[in-house]
């Protein structure tokens, strides 16, 4: 009640602010208003809970319960290859794999064990370096109606690799990891070799910064795409478990069993009991027996069903917060998770294949992008879509990161006075009118896609097409079926701006594929085969030293200039780092929750089994 009455408080004191502002006594200051304003953050904050991951250990569970979610969109296929373009398929086949083949904890900064064991091998003399892994005797690939179960083997993981991973008819996002960048700028493949059933390794031609970052994958069912693969090539390994295939024949090696799925309505999931993870005694995980998930394309509509009960956690936006927080009674907790990693971006397209000449020429010049940075309004974007409880982004190496310089910041930040003298010093100025223009008189007019089914983008994207209306630009807010616009980023290249996340990077090195120039999601002008700008080859040249450089010392002035290099030419352009808050029923234990490591939602069990 206190929290309400100071809010009613608030208002009261805005509303004569406006209806009697010659009374100087009733006046609200902006410098009061700020204060009231961060009181209230403080006071919604005070309320959530904060206990993030990796500070104490895991209490042993209770097998059993079942566990209530949501997801947002159906499936488009259970095909693994296909999946790799659809978050919402990748997702729900990611449960039915064993698991990568190492872990790294970002709690204790070191890399561990998952699937298997590892030894790293450095031969200084030959300038390269082997990295030899071994699986566990006991992941298996099972079916959750019949008694068959087929060991995993060091083929499995071959297999994957070599034809399906490496396989250039299929275009697979991790194909270019398999390639290190030679002295002479050539590309040697990064081999694997067989050693026996469980044992494999993987020749490096040149020692790098980070092999395991390199060399770890996860993998399908060899028998399965093997034989799909070898009848039909790389059409009929596509071709196999699509949409329609009844759901109980994909075997899993993974936590759980997909057992049931009704189109637009759910999904069920079952434990696996071959799964080869335990806890610290030696019993199976997770804990939970039977997971149920509805489809729920509405963002609103989940919402709803977390306050009815009906689903067992919430990732609450920030306009849910103070509701979920004044909840009588309440059988749920919130807990903090701290500033998101990562953030959505802006980018323009670059790709001569299908954008209009006249576009070209503006969204190539770093004035422009720099400019448009100048236009995204962060704290508006905080304030109105996020509630306050947010932070602009500010650096493109977080602090996670090993090379996050704090010196190294973005300097375009929301100043439209700059960002009319950026744009005047390419030629685009206002006419007479107010309506900006290029220097042959064309109007400056462009669309921007992102995915309908995420409100917060959607108002990410309105507030910056307001932000460039009053200068003069026009910004045409096009929401789009996630894969259609995956479709138009990745095939047919026919897109102006977009408003969507690829991940920063926690490892320097990862996301090869998005930020050198030849790779398929360097996402404003993909697969170059030749770097179409100087910056691109100069980012091209430190991307590739940095990566080969074990020293980290001698590898952070590399990086140093790689981070001033994207934040000078903006070839994305980042908006906001939104507070994570996660809300769920109190009945759960084992209830750990950060940005940095999410929720381990194999470790939750039920206070009584149900």
């Amino acid at each position: 009640m206190l929290f309400k009455n100071k809010l009613l408080i608030i208002f009261g004191i805005a509303a004569l602010f406006f209806t009697a502002c010659g009374n100087q006594e009733e006046e609200l200051t902006m410098k009061e208003a700020q204060a009231l304003k961060q009181e209230n953050k403080g006071d919604l904050l005070s309320r959530t809970i904060t206990k993030p991951g990796g500070k104490e250990p895991f209490a042993i569970g209770i097998p059993g319960g079942t566990w209530n979610s949501s997801i947002t969109n159906d499936p488009k296929t259970f095909n693994l290859i296909i999946a790799e373009n659809d978050g919402a398929s990748a997702n729900i086949l990611g449960n039915l794999l064993p698991g990568y083949l190492v872990d790294y904890d970002a709690y204790k900064k070191q890399w561990e064990p998952k699937t298997a064991s590892y030894d790293i091998q450095i031969l200084r003399d030959e300038n390269r370096m082997d990295v030899k892994f071994t699986l566990r005797d006991d992941l298996f690939w099972s079916w959750h109606d019949r008694d068959e179960k087929i060991k995993i083997t060091s083929d499995d993981v071959i297999f994957w690799y070599n034809d399906i991973d490496g396989n250039p008819d299929l275009q697979m996002a991790t194909y270019g990891s398999q390639f290190v960048t030679m002295a002479d700028g050539s590309q040697v493949h990064i081999d694997i070799e067989k050693i026996d059933e469980l044992s494999f390794v993987f020749h490096f031609p040149r020692i790098v910064a980070n092999p395991l970052l390199s060399c770890n994958m996860t993998y399908g069912p060899r028998f399965l795409y093997e034989k799909a693969l070898r009848e039909g090539g790389a059409e009929g390994v596509k071709d196999i478990f699509t949409i329609d295939t009844d759901v109980k024949e994909l075997p899993s090696g993974g936590s759980l069993f997909l057992t049931e799925y009704t189109p637009g309505v759910r999904l069920v999931y079952e434990k696996n009991s071959a799964y080869w993870d335990t806890d610290m005694a030696g019993n199976s995980i997770p804990y939970i027996q039977k997971t149920i998930s509805k489809i729920v394309p509405d963002m609103n509509t989940n919402f709803l069903l977390f306050k009815n009960g009906e689903r067992d956690s919430y990732q609450v936006r920030s306009e849910d917060l103070e509701e979920l927080l004044n909840e009588e009674n309440s059988d749920f907790s919130v807990y903090n998770g701290g500033a998101s990693f990562n953030a959505d971006f802006i980018s323009f397209n670059q790709n001569p294949v299908a954008l209009p000449s006249y576009m070209q020429e503006w969204f190539s010049h770093k004035e422009f992008r720099q400019a448009m940075s100048c236009l995204v309004n962060r704290e508006r974007m905080i304030k109105q879509i996020y509630r306050g409880l947010g932070t602009p982004f500010q650096y493109f190496f977080q602090e996670a990161n090993i090379f996050y310089n704090p010196e190294i910041k973005l300097e375009y930040n929301y100043d439209p006075g700059r960002a009319l003298k950026l744009l005047a010093s390419i030629g685009i100025k206002q006419d007479t009118d107010g309506i900006m223009r290029d220097s042959t008189g064309r109007e400056l007019v462009f669309d921007i896609i992102t995915n309908s089914d995420n409100n917060l983008r959607m108002d990410s994207a309105n507030i910056f097409s307001d932000e460039c209306a009053k200068l003069g630009i026009k910004v045409n807010l096009k929401p789009l079926d996630f894969q259609k616009m995956v479709e138009m980023l990745t095939q047919t290249y026919d897109w102006h701006a977009v408003l969507i996340s690829l991940g920063l990077p926690y490892w320097p090195t990862q996301g090869v594929n998005v930020w050198v120039s030849n790779g398929n999601l360097h996402l404003w002008h993909p697969l170059q085969e030749s770097p179409a700008t100087t910056w691109e080859a100069r980012l091209d040249y430190l991307h590739n030293e940095a990566s080969y450089t074990p020293e980290k010392e001698i590898a952070r002035p590399l990086w140093d200039e790689y981070q001033r290099i994207i934040l000078e030419e903006l070839p994305v352009i980042h908006l906001v780092h939104s507070n994570a808050f996660f809300a769920i029923r109190d009945k759960w234990q084992n209830v750990y929750y950060d940005t940095l490591g999410g929720l381990d939602s194999d470790r939750l069990y039920l206070k009584d089994t149900q």
